[in-house]
């Protein structure tokens, strides 16, 4: 069963994502070539391959949210840690704005910046880690601005939109923490 409790921020509610966010706007998403084009496993979603993967959702350890609006309760995106390397105390970042309509206006930053502080204050994450498309220049520039640093150039590294693509590893510490320098 998922981990993730439901959150709130001034504009959204991060809920579980579960079975409830099932729907055809969802699957519209990730068929949605501007939506998908640098996700791995977007584009041949139907509403059955939507609902086996909510099932393993349910059914898994982690914490994944559906990001959904306060003022009206539309699903417009998600986000997860997943997964988390409980042993070595960090954890993965995903995120996915899947609702256009709601693009530029700040709500990946708002609820990144919630689970953030989720992960470093409640479950004390020492490090939260993200892989990301170099050409991806809006996700590059809101991971600098929650204050993620690079710490891995990998050329070549996928195929992306039919072209290799460049990926960097970027991390962000807990400030909470402190690490031992070699």
């Amino acid at each position: 069963m998922t981990r993730a409790i439901e959150l709130h921020t001034e504009r959204l509610i991060l809920k579980p994502l579960s079975m409830l966010h099932l729907s055809e706007k969802y699957v519209s998403w990730l068929n949605d070539p501007e939506v998908n084009m640098y996700l791995d496993n977007g584009g041949d979603y139907t509403m059955e391959k939507l609902n086996q993967y909510l099932e393993e959702v349910e059914n898994k350890n982690i914490y994944f949210w559906g990001i959904h609006l306060k003022e009206n309760l539309k699903h417009i995106g998600n986000i997860k840690i997943d997964p988390i390397y409980e042993e070595k105390g960090y954890g993965e970042y995903g995120i996915l704005m899947g609702d256009k309509s709601e693009w530029n206006k700040g709500y990946a930053k708002e609820a990144s910046l919630c689970i953030i502080n989720f992960c470093f204050n409640a479950i004390d994450l020492k490090k939260i880690t993200l892989g990301v498309i170099e050409n991806n220049f809006n996700a590059v520039q809101l991971y600098i601005n929650l204050g993620f640093v690079q710490e891995q150039f990998l050329e070549n590294h996928g195929i992306y939109n039919n072209m290799n693509c460049n990926c960097f590893r970027m991390g962000l510490s807990n400030p909470k923490v402190e690490f031992n320098k070699i």
